[in-house]
């Protein structure tokens, strides 16, 4: 390991420390402006050409806007029309009536659980945002619970879906580490449902209701009145002035994203390769399309065949927007930092810091997919650096368990999801934390799901291998 390597390693250390002094010290600064000058000011400390960085900074933030902006957007715009129509009041209704205080979080686990076998991370929180803000609103009026009952219900949501994107097939963290290392999609699918349901268990429910009682955390009033029926009923705001919908047409709505993301899973599973068949399902389960879709859908079941007003429909989505414009420039200010941490390559330093280690493969592969992420803030650098480190050991050594090596890769990716994690800004501005409050949600909860990944992999490793 080179002096650069120390010296890089250290600038980015460095920008993280002062992301969070610009953000919660006395100078309060917005974090898009603070992810921003830090992004500018890790580039020039880390030896960059100056004519790169800016570049790099809005290749960053435009980046992440395409791939998760326009997703949350039309998330928010679903969610709208979801709200107007009484659909999530109806839904948090039958959840309330037939789960106690006590149950309520394991409930919220297992819709995060079915929403988030198909969904990104990102995607599942925005199409159950509704949800959770609904259910915790109508038990915050209960006075039964102490602390945030935003957080209560949270919390398993964001642990849920976290353990299903870094666990298991077919999210793309998975899948690349199960194409870097040439293994099985079955055997490492298994081991990541049965990994991911401890992971849940601990992180989620668990780890709520510890968390929770502790906290006062509320979102801000403009996103809740969004998402929620109450505010639209006391004002007449509403984008319809029809009945309820039935809570069977409510759910369809709500999964319909998930429902082409998971016919893509089954398309790139049973139809073959490029194929007709394995094309159209890989476009309508792109999260872009996906989501689109599910839009279109919810206008048409809940408002234009039920008689709504169209010009109504118009006015609510384009006001679904403005509360979230903040959080979608935070969320690119987090990749412009992103950006600039991987094109200063923070990642090879790691890489090179790891080569001095001499552990065993699979929790090697966990350790460095842990400091590539955090260090660069993608778990996409982490799980291909990793993966791609530990690819001739998979080929060369026969005894070792390859299936498990992809899961301790994709768990390590996992580990604490911090500032320069599009994710931590997404929770964070969503639920109106703090930095502090964040990091002891979203950070803590994916650290759980990541050492309980690791520990069912040491775990699994005892027993005979399945078969590939």
């Amino acid at each position: 390991m080179s002096e650069a390597d120390i010296q890089l390693l250290l600038t980015a250390l460095g920008g993280v420390m002062l992301l969070v002094a610009l953000i919660v010290t006395r100078i309060r600064m917005h974090p898009l402006i603070a992810l921003l000058v830090v992004s500018l000011t890790v580039g020039i400390a880390a030896g960059m050409d100056i004519g790169s960085i800016a570049g790099a900074t809005v290749a960053g933030a435009g980046h992440t806007l395409g791939v998760v902006g326009v997703v949350i957007a039309l998330g928010a715009m679903l969610g709208k029309i979801l709200a107007d129509s009484g659909v999530t009041e109806t839904i948090a209704d039958a959840i309330l009536g037939r789960s106690s205080d006590r149950g309520l979080p394991w409930a919220m686990a297992l819709a995060a659980f079915v929403v988030g076998i198909p969904m990104f991370f990102e995607v599942g929180l925005v199409v159950l945002l509704p949800l959770i803000f609904s259910v915790a609103r109508k038990l915050e009026s209960k006075g039964t619970v102490k602390g945030s009952t935003y957080v209560l219900l949270g919390t398993p949501v964001i642990a849920a879906l976290a353990s299903l994107h870094g666990m298991v097939p077919p999210h793309p963290g998975p899948l690349t580490a199960i194409a870097t290392l040439k293994t099985s999609v079955g055997p490492t699918m298994v081991y990541g449902f049965i990994s991911a349901i401890p992971a849940i268990v601990l992180a989620g429910p668990v780890y709520a209701r510890f968390i929770a009682p502790r906290m006062s955390v509320r979102p801000d009033q403009a996103l809740l009145d969004q998402f929620t029926a109450g505010a639209q009923a006391s004002s007449g705001t509403a984008t319809t002035a029809t009945p309820k919908a039935r809570i069977g047409v409510g759910i369809l709505v709500v999964l319909m994203p998930a429902i082409l993301m998971l016919a893509n899973t089954i398309g790139e599973t049973v139809l073959p390769k490029g194929s007709w068949g394995a094309k159209v399902t890989a476009f309508l389960g792109d999260p872009l399309i996906a989501m689109l879709a599910g839009v279109l859908f919810a206008s048409i079941a809940l408002v234009y065949l039920r008689g709504g007003s169209t010009g109504k429909l118009r006015d609510a989505l384009g006001a679904s927007l403005k509360p979230i414009a903040g959080i979608l420039l935070i969320i690119a200010g987090g990749g412009a930092f992103q950006e600039i941490l991987v094109k200063a390559r923070v990642g090879d330093a790691i890489v090179h810091l790891t080569q001095h280690f001499s552990l065993p493969p699979l929790l090697l592969g966990w350790l460095i997919a842990m400091l590539l992420s955090v260090s660069t803030g993608s778990a996409t650098v982490g799980i291909v650096g990793a993966a791609g480190l530990l690819a001739p050991l998979a080929i060369a050594d026969p005894s070792l368990n390859v299936p498990l090596l992809a899961l301790a890769v994709g768990s390590g990716s996992l580990f604490f999801n911090y500032a320069n994690h599009a994710g931590f800004w997404l929770v964070k501005e969503s639920f109106g934390m703090t930095m502090g409050e964040a990091t002891m949600t979203i950070s803590v909860i994916q650290s759980i799901v990541a050492l309980v990944g690791l520990g069912m992999v040491l775990l699994m490793n005892l027993l005979p291998a399945l078969p590939s």
